[in-house]
């Protein structure tokens, strides 16, 4: 993948993950199929898991400022990390049924 393809795929990995972020808590009848679907582009794009991990934590960072700036307590993303926990869980899970018996 070129350098240009591959920044413009990061970004909407990126996108999804924090739509998955967003939603993860709701009752989104989608997120299971959202979550599937953003397990398979990384795993077919061969995304490390130390980088998911690093968007990740891009992301929980932007939204603890945004709540910082709404002068609202940043405590309730420490739930956050189940959603994290829970993407390495289905990577884990198609890198283990991917593997030759």
């Amino acid at each position: 993948m070129i350098k240009a393809d591959h920044q413009a795929f990061l970004q909407q990995i990126k996108s999804d993950y924090r739509e998955i972020l967003i939603n993860y808590f709701t009752t989104d009848k989608n997120l299971q199929e959202k979550i599937d679907k953003f397990i398979n582009a990384v795993f077919c794009a061969n995304i490390p898991v130390p980088q998911i991990i690093e968007i990740h934590m891009e992301l929980i960072d932007e939204f603890s400022k945004q709540l910082k700036l709404e002068g609202r307590s940043d405590e309730t993303l420490l739930d956050y990390r189940l959603t994290l926990i829970d993407i390495l869980a289905h990577l884990c899970e198609l890198y283990r049924r991917s593997l030759p018996k």
